[in-house]
């Protein structure tokens, strides 16, 4: 029998005359984010066959958008229904009043009629909701996984679609990410040979950043600029004889301390934020570009410099504060208590920027997507200082980086809401969302040629943006929002893709967690990929497959889970483990039944008129058996510790078995992925080292060899044999 609920919006989807009726939008014309709210009411009432009245005295119903502060707070909405002809709309501020709209929006386009629309009032949880979007110039990293999105990104129909889903989804600030952003936004006024662009290729770059910006702020957007540190053109580095390394493509570089390089950097601020009215601040990066700096020089660098040009700026603006990547003088991750008050005192001093200072921190270094426990940030543990006492001038904002995931789609609701109900505190200002390694613009992934319901990339994963973005705002958002997303997009035949993509897509949640790891290239889910560390070299180091004795020696980073040889020297021991423990055992189970349960809730699922659809069935049934995959993985990885440790050529036998059987499930993911995934560039193949490496491109199936290579490992492995670290 069908759910009810489903057949009840699927007849409220399909369109009718009843809805034939003249409506009046009310809004104030002369506010941007009014305007927006009125323009997708709009096209939301005509794609629902109703009219827009141009005639205050005639219509049938009556939309009222408008501002309450009184009664909202910010960001805040409500929508007041009356008398069946009158919807009141209700934001605590713009944004609230955009939020409000885009609301009623959602629900004209689930089917619900203008006048069924209930009572609604929200408040969002965080203040602070934020992308992290990397541009493709002047990148971090050279990388073609990265160049390529370079045309898309100039694009204003891009930041259009972008804009849209980040109102939609109530994420309210967009930080943009470049090594050395000033010469794409200006023309710097007292050091023009800094430019490499003439007067009107620049004015193409001032329409793309002022369009961004303007758009932003229409929908209740902040907008950040984030550069690292220290880092020039390369024609003010040539034309002044400083900075010598320090411009694209080199990142990890000496910091550059001249007087022209301060007042450049400094200057240059300024006329950024005097030029763009509606950019709303910038941040700063205690990291590359500063090597052979103290901590202290760091700071007094920032504050004459970035800080300092902030300041300066003709109106107040807002302020991202990164903690300090490193407590010594190299690029490489540290942290210490010392550094910690340093950088604490240096912020408490800072009074004039407008709002509170939004202090960012790496949940879990590189990868929030592994356990919801905060093991470390970008160095290592991160101390109390930041937090006892409470600040007064700033909020810590968390940095859920994505590293692991970029082709297959993913949403876990609840892994969501366990992150922020266990990272919650007083002094907690919200999340950054987001990736180094990956721009969301091209969609360099889809093969078919069958139309598909995306343009863009970050449109193939609305789920993972839809997820974060509602939950962020309200953890209470019940998963009966995305669900009624997955019918709208295709109807019954959608009605249990929520629940499959939330049991398969724990699977990369659980890789990580079972898998020490730090900066980006230490793990890439969804490729079963990791770095193989190099101590001796580690420029030579080189992103491969996890294999068997990788998984076995490697350490968990979530302390409740047991790694695959303390699990087995314990059980061989006599020794058990608490309640809490995830052990190898308790994972196999939890992937097998998820899985399992997943490529159940998908069978059968009719996808042959809607390539759409299948990308999301097959992205399931990727992850599921991935899932699988791992899960006999573990168990040939016990039964191949077991037999080195104890000897037994049954458990030699089994651990064949097994990793037979992990291969077996890998054949499967290559059989789905092959004929609808392309061959994709992955900025993690430049390794331990800096150069890029454009010419291996990732595919499951190219990893197929490495995999395979886990039963010749069991077959050749000698009872009493040790592996060091898995090499």
């Amino acid at each position: 029998m069908k759910n009810p609920l489903i057949l009840f919006l699927l007849l409220l989807l399909i369109p009718g005359t009843v809805f034939s009726q003249q409506v009046y939008l009310l809004y104030d014309e002369s506010v941007p984010q009014a305007a927006y709210s009125a323009d997708r009411l709009g096209s939301a009432l005509s794609d629902q066959g109703y009219s827009i009245s141009t005639n205050r005295s005639e219509y049938d119903l009556l939309i009222n958008i408008g501002v309450n502060e009184v009664n909202l707070d910010p960001e805040a909405f409500e929508i007041i229904p009356e008398q069946d002809r009158f919807l009141t709309i209700y934001g605590g501020d713009e944004a609230g009043m955009v939020y409000g709209s885009l609301a009623v929006v959602e629900r004209l386009g689930n089917g619900v009629a203008l006048q069924d629309i209930e009572r609604i009032k929200e408040s969002p949880k965080f203040s602070f909701r934020a992308i992290k979007h990397n541009m493709p110039w002047d990148t971090y990293r050279p990388s073609m996984a990265l160049d390529q999105h370079y045309d898309t990104a100039r694009e204003l129909d891009y930041w259009e679609a972008f804009l849209d889903m980040m109102a939609e989804n109530r994420f309210n600030a967009l930080s943009l990410w470049m090594l050395h952003p000033f010469t794409y936004m200006i023309m710097p006024e007292n050091f023009p040979e800094a430019s490499q662009f003439s007067e009107e290729e620049l004015d193409e770059w001032r329409e793309l950043f002022s369009g961004i910006f303007g758009m932003a702020k229409a929908r209740g957007i902040d907008t950040y600029i984030v550069n690292w540190s220290i880092f020039v053109s390369e024609e003010f580095s040539k034309a002044h004889d400083v900075a010598h390394d320090n411009f694209y493509p080199h990142y990890y570089v000496e910091g550059d301390t001249t007087e022209i390089v301060k007042r450049y950097t400094r200057e240059s601020v300024t006329q950024v934020l005097n030029e763009y009215p509606d950019l709303s601040g910038f941040a700063i990066s205690h990291g590359e570009g500063m090597a052979g700096m103290t901590p202290q020089q760091r700071q007094d660098w920032m504050d004459e410099t970035m800080i300092e040009g902030m300041r300066l700026a003709d109106r107040p603006v807002k302020f991202i504060h990164r903690v300090p990547f490193s407590a010594g003088t190299g690029s490489e991750g540290s942290t210490s208590e010392h550094v910690e008050k340093l950088t604490r005192e240096a912020m408490e001093k800072l009074d004039y920027f407008d709002g509170p200072i939004w202090v960012e921190m790496k949940f879990n270094w590189s990868h929030a997507h592994s356990t919801p426990e905060l093991v470390k940030v970008h160095g290592g543990e991160l101390g109390d200082t930041y937090f006892e006492p409470e600040p007064e001038n700033y909020k810590i904002t968390w940095m859920a980086r994505n590293e692991d995931f970029f082709a297959l789609r993913w949403g876990v609701p609840d892994f969501i809401r366990a992150h922020i109900e266990t990272n919650d505190a007083s002094y907690i200002g919200g999340y950054f969302i987001g990736s180094e390694t990956y721009i969301p613009a091209k969609d360099y992934f889809t093969k078919i040629d069958d139309p598909v319901d995306w343009d863009y990339a970050f449109q193939r994963q609305w789920l993972f943006y839809k997820q974060w973005g509602r939950l962020l705002y309200d953890p209470k958002t019940p998963d009966d929002v995305f669900e009624r997303e997955f019918i709208r997009r295709y109807g019954e035949r959608g009605e249990n893709l929520q629940e499959a993509f939330a049991l398969a897509s724990s699977t990369p949640l659980r890789l990580a967690s079972a898998w020490d790891l730090r900066w980006d290239f230490t793990l890439y889910s969804e490729g079963f990929l990791s770095l193989n560390e190099n101590e001796d070299d580690y420029e030579s180091s080189t992103m491969d497959y996890i294999s068997v004795d990788r998984l076995i020696s490697r350490p968990p980073l979530d302390p409740n889970y047991v790694s695959v040889k303390e699990y087995v020297e314990a059980n061989l021991s006599g020794e058990s483990f608490g309640d809490d423990a995830i052990t190898p055992t308790r994972l196999i189970d939890m992937l097998e039944e998820d899985c399992r349960r997943a490529l159940e809730l998908v069978e059968g699922i009719d996808t042959e008129d809607n390539a759409s659809l299948m990308y999301e069935v097959s992205d399931v049934k990727t992850w599921a058996y991935l899932g699988l995959h791992f899960a006999d993985k573990l168990k040939g990885a016990i039964a191949l510790e077991t037999f080195r440790q104890q000897g037994g050529e049954s458990y030699q036998q089994e651990a064949v078995g097994h990793l037979e059987n992990a291969l077996g499930h890998w054949d499967e993911v290559v059989r789905i992925t092959r004929p609808i995934y392309k061959d994709m560039h992955l900025t993690h193949y430049m390794g331990g080292g800096f150069d890029r490496d454009d010419e291996r491109l990732f595919h499951w199936e190219h990893i197929r060899p490495e995999v395979a290579e886990d039963v010749e490992i069991a077959r050749n492995a000698a009872a009493g044999e040790t592996v060091r670290n898995g090499d």
